[in-house]
């Protein structure tokens, strides 16, 4: 890592749809909560940037927006495979909303995500592809690179979904990037493994918080 000024946190997606009696619940996504709130606190880094899913109600990839279709289903989306979702992070809900008890002031900047109907966006970088094969960028890449970000480390929700996009997106970009896996929780725990390989496959550096 780089010093404090050229290293960012990215926050993930702490919004109570993802928290256990949420719309999409991961399971212990309430227990990194508060030592998220602790590193963002810690003065490590230079800037905090924080991403949050802010879906229309009519979003492609909403099972209920699908005839026939359940959550969970996978189905064929502009040629590659889209999970689709119980309705979760709808613009303006309550369980859209940044989890209350986070310093959120610390942060520079949040990107919404998923905004657009017909193109799902896990990563903070790059939205899903669209029906031209394209994944539109978000602007944090420019963002952060406009403030002299060489290096960021990544935490949230959900570790094989958001985080693992966010974190190889930026990879790809040319940062630094690590994963902090103690302070991310996953949709399917039996993912693990696959998910450390690919990350670790994309040049992501996987560590614990107590290692940053």
């Amino acid at each position: 890592m780089s010093d404090r000024e050229t290293t960012a946190l990215i926050i993930v997606d702490l919004q109570p749809d993802f928290m256990p009696g949420g719309a999409l619940p991961v399971v212990e996504g309430d227990v990194i909560v508060e030592p998220i709130g602790f590193l963002m606190e810690s003065g490590r880094f230079g800037l905090h940037v924080a991403t949050q899913d802010w879906h229309p109600k009519s979003h492609v990839s909403f099972a209920s927006n699908h005839e026939g279709r359940k959550p969970l289903d996978v189905i064929d989306l502009y040629g590659h495979e889209q999970v689709l979702w119980p309705d979760h992070c709808v613009q303006g809900t309550p369980g859209a909303a940044l989890r209350g008890d986070l310093p959120w002031d610390l942060v520079s900047v949040i990107i919404r995500k998923g905004t657009d109907p017909r193109v799902d966006s896990y990563s903070g970088l790059r939205n899903n592809w669209n029906d031209r094969g394209v994944r539109g960028a978000t602007g944090l890449a420019g963002y952060l690179k406009d403030r002299g970000i060489g290096d960021v480390v990544v935490c949230g929700l959900a570790r094989d979904y958001c985080v693992k996009w966010t974190a190889e997106d930026a990879a790809a970009e040319g940062f630094g990037t690590q994963v902090v896996w103690d302070l991310a929780r996953p949709v399917d725990p039996s993912s693990d493994e696959r998910v450390r390989r690919e990350l670790e496959e994309a040049g992501v550096v996987i560590v614990d918080a107590a290692g940053l």
